[in-house]
């Protein structure tokens, strides 16, 4: 997930397949400490996010941890970058991101973010960590219906 820049660029071909790779990754994984590391494993790879950013235009309501979400559109394609102070929120921003980042605005609208449900992510997390990645997937897909520059 590494980049040049803090935006994300996607592994995969699409949002679908995205979601179907990570749920392969899960399921060679025992158990939910185990998911829990790669998760935050995953959150460490995350590109590093601008100091600059980490402001209330761009800080996402409805998470317990402080989370910051930005975005840019380049040729068509949202790209998203994204940070948090908490080790498994970072992982959870990664994981939206991996699905989201580098897609166009019609793929972002058209995943519905009933795959963290399916996967388990959802069930595993604490109330208020499901609610927080809820609210980030919202942010998330709001940026693709009216998309919050990130400077």
């Amino acid at each position: 997930m590494k980049s040049g820049n803090p935006f994300v660029i996607p592994e995969e071909a699409s949002a679908a397949e995205a979601i179907a790779t990570i749920a392969e990754e899960f399921s060679l994984l025992d158990g939910w400490e185990e998911r829990y590391r790669h998760i935050i494993d995953l959150g460490h790879a995350l590109p590093p996010f601008p100091t600059a950013w980490m402001d209330e235009a761009h800080r996402v309501s409805g998470c317990q941890s402080r989370v910051w979400l930005a975005s840019e559109l380049r040729d068509g394609r949202l790209f998203l970058a994204g940070a948090s102070d908490a080790a498994i929120v970072s992982g959870l921003v990664a994981l939206l991101l991996r699905v989201y980042s580098g897609r166009t605005r019609d793929e972002i609208a058209a995943t519905d973010p009933a795959f963290l449900t399916d996967l388990g992510l959802i069930g595993a997390l604490s109330t208020n960590r499901g609610n927080g990645i809820a609210a980030m997937a919202r942010r998330i897909r709001a940026m693709a219906r009216d998309p919050v520059p990130a400077a």
